[in-house]
């Protein structure tokens, strides 16, 4: 995607559901606010498609002319994620069964099979019309597709399109058994149309893992199709314009390595919880930023204020979503998008706020921190735009890891993917360390230490290609339940961590699990300046034994008592730490800083503790970050200097004062070397 000359700065609108006068109101606002993007008409398909040989494009046309007028782009929507009453009742395939088995009736959103061949032609169809309409109007910016894929169905016509599928990844029924492990419960299938969907009519859902994972890759795929479905007619009449989607904020539903490698650039909608860890949301960014290898994404949707679908809708306080917004920007987003710019009269979102909100006018505060937030977008310009963020370390992760993890029948229904990765991923964040979000295939060579927790499942080749990164002089860390199965959930013998074990230098004989509540402790073999102890752990505990490596830390109870939770292991040039129980989040900030200080990595700028740094980098020249967590003012030296701030123009050096919840844009006044 060619570089914006801007901060995208907007969100979603929906002009279909007001009446025109309203429209030249809103331009005035929205020029008050900055709005340089709109997003639309996400869910107008009804409007657009009355029926099924009558399409009314009138209403839009006027629209997108008046936003021309208006100096704002836009980010034309296929209306796909919500088709209309009589699409559904005429074309039933089009629903989707869940995985009880029920026929869905019309309703909510993104309610459709991904397979349904109606829905696959009505769809395309209206991406043509949209295409052979808008490709030439001078509001187009880009093209956005449906919204938020992720819904599963387990209909026949997604029984019939599994079989084709499983017949194209395995060739034979005999693979499929040996993959499978079918002799297992006596499963073993003897003709394709013998496969069932899994779903909680069998039981398979919850019992028979293989099938199962490969059904989630299979949706995964069934969704990418409908993308494509409309994305190719798109590109046909526009190669020049960017094609995407929206990825829903949770993250687990669709495999988005392979989703978004069908789009041109990543767009994705950020509803963090209140309780939600500034950690969690960062790491979230920085996934997105890894999706296509460190390209800089949208963020499509946040909310200006006060959700609405959460269990406690608490107020966003002063200055919250500038600092949401601002962390984006500092991990490699190019847009503030919103979700809504004028809030809905009725329906499931009326109390979701919006730019504009049901008072109508711009004398609330959500407006006015609105308003400042694309006035300081403006002020950044291109400065960061399409720029890159340079990390020394990569935190792996992976879909069919996370699915086969939490799909598997023990050894504890609280083993959980992605907060575990969070927490080792906060251990470096918290010290401003920036980590790249890599898949399983991506290139190691440019990293200093890789971090892989709870690699439970093994890709072909990832264990070499890992044990390859440690002799030549990388650093690895992972973590207890790694190595254990292969790509199909199949044991992989020979003893645990399976392909590691020579990496890590350790045999893992068994696993505990621990009950709800119940601990062990973590005691520290020979305490130095970085790992102290005791440390408490819980969960799950590996009965590690020693195969070269040395034990930095036993267990102190249980029979188990003295055997190694925490190994170190000289491995060629490099080294290996092995953790091999859910420690705390002491342990693993100590023992970060213990790797950091070891690899000489360091922060883009020392900082206090609860202010968040970031680097991106654009034509050899930094721009830094500087974002308080804090509720009370800090100061931070920024050293001689002179440093621009992108948002005031200041020239700063030095030590500076940082108010609470404040947000610096820093500029180096000469390129980086």
């Amino acid at each position: 995607m060619p570089d914006p000359k801007q901060i995208y700065y907007g969100g979603d609108y929906n002009p279909d559901q007001w009446p025109e006068n309203i429209w030249q109101e809103d331009m005035r606002l929205f020029r008050l606010a900055g709005v340089n993007l709109v997003t639309l008409p996400v869910f107008s398909w009804a409007k657009l498609q009355p029926d099924e040989d009558h399409y009314d494009f009138t209403w839009l046309d006027r629209i997108l002319d008046l936003l021309h007028e208006n100096g704002i782009a836009v980010c034309l929507a296929t209306p796909t994620a919500a088709q209309p009453a009589w699409m559904s009742r005429r074309y039933p395939d089009i629903l989707p069964v869940d995985e009880q088995g029920r026929k869905r009736t019309h309703g909510k959103r993104v309610n459709i099979c991904p397979n349904s061949p109606s829905f696959r032609r009505f769809s395309r169809e209206i991406a043509r019309r949209m295409a052979d309409r808008y490709s030439r109007h001078p509001a187009l910016a880009m093209w956005h597709v449906a919204n938020e894929y992720g819904t599963y169905c387990y209909c026949e016509n997604c029984e019939a399109a599994f079989r084709t599928w499983l017949r194209n990844r395995y060739k034979t029924v005999d693979e499929l058994n040996d993959r499978w492990n079918t002799a297992f419960w006596g499963h073993t299938i003897y003709e394709w149309d013998e496969i069932v969907v899994p779903s909680e009519r069998n039981d398979d859902n919850k019992w028979y893992q293989p099938i199962m994972l490969d059904y989630l890759r299979f949706m995964t795929d069934a969704n990418i199709a409908c993308f494509n479905n409309e994305a190719d007619v798109l590109r046909a009449a526009t190669p020049e314009i960017p094609v995407m989607t929206n990825m829903s904020g949770f993250i687990k539903k669709i495999d988005q390595f392979k989703m978004t490698a069908s789009m041109d650039i990543v767009g994705w909608d950020n509803y963090p919880s209140p309780k939600d860890d500034r950690s969690l949301i960062a790491f979230k960014h920085d996934l997105m930023r890894g999706l296509k290898g460190g390209q800089s994404y949208l963020m499509v949707e946040q909310s200006p204020g006060q959700q609405n679908w959460q269990p406690y809708n608490v107020l966003k306080r002063p200055g919250e979503v500038r600092r949401l917004s601002f962390q984006a920007i500092a991990h490699g987003s190019d847009s503030v998008l919103y979700f809504q710019l004028r809030q809905s009269v009725a329906g499931v979102e009326k109390f979701h706020a919006a730019l504009i909100a049901h008072a109508g006018h711009e004398e609330t505060r959500v407006f006015r921190e609105c308003a400042r937030i694309g006035a300081e977008c403006r002020r950044l310009g291109d400065a960061v735009t399409g720029a890159r963020s340079p990390a020394r370390v990569g935190i792996l992760f992976d879909w069919d890891n996370w699915w086969a993890l939490e799909l598997s029948s023990g050894p504890s229904r609280d083993l959980q993917y992605l907060p575990t990765v969070v927490q080792y991923y906060k251990a470096f964040h918290e010290r401003n360390i920036p980590v790249d979000v890599l898949p399983y295939s991506a290139d190691f060579n440019n990293y200093d230490l890789l971090i892989t927790p709870l690699m439970y499942l093994q890709k072909p080749g990832v264990a070499d290609r890992i044990t390859r990164f440690v002799r030549d002089g990388g650093h690895l860390l992972t973590s207890f339940f790694s190595g254990l199965v292969d790509e199909n959930d199949r044991v992989i013998l020979g003893g645990y961590p399976g392909g590691l074990r020579d990496v890590l230098g350790i045999w893992v004989e068994e696993t505990d699990a621990l009950l709800p509540g119940a601990a062990n402790s973590m005691r520290i073999v020979a305490p130095d300046d970085y790992l102290q102890g005791p440390y408490r752990c819980s969960l799950l505990c590996d009965l590690v034994h020693l195969r070269g490596a040395r034990a930095l830390a036993v267990y102190g109870e249980d029979f188990y008592a003295g055997m190694p939770c925490l190994t170190e292991h000289d491995f060629g040039r490099g080294k290996a730490w092995y953790v091999a129980t859910a420690a705390e989040d002491r342990l693993l900030a100590d023992l970060a800083g213990k790797i950091i200080d070891q690899l000489g990595l360091k922060a883009p700028l020392e900082v206090p503790q609860g202010v968040e740094v970031t680097r991106r980098v654009k034509e050899g020249r930094d721009v830094l970050f500087v974002i308080s967590h804090l509720m009370d003012e800090t100061t931070i030296d920024l050293g001689p200097g002179p440093r621009t701030e992108l948002l005031t123009g200041a020239q700063l050096r030095g030590s500076v004062t940082l108010p609470a919840g404040d947000v610096l844009v820093l500029q180096n006044t000469r390129n980086s070397q």
